[in-house]
């Protein structure tokens, strides 16, 4: 039964760890770039809809 409480133990541990990394890359800033990027398709998106048609 020692076995299970290791078990236990271990994967406590592997779930702190998951979590902490997890939260580490929701912390992250978004790049520059992909800001920049993002910024190009919604003005793109926007000249689009101003003319009301659709791209088909």
């Amino acid at each position: 039964m020692g076995h299970t409480r290791r078990n236990d133990k271990e994967a406590e541990v592997i779930d702190e760890n998951l979590r902490r990394v997890y939260q580490d890359m929701l912390d992250e800033k978004v790049p520059d770039r992909f800001l920049d990027l993002i910024a190009q398709l919604k003005s793109q998106d926007d000249d689009g809809s101003a003319t009301g048609g659709d791209a088909k």
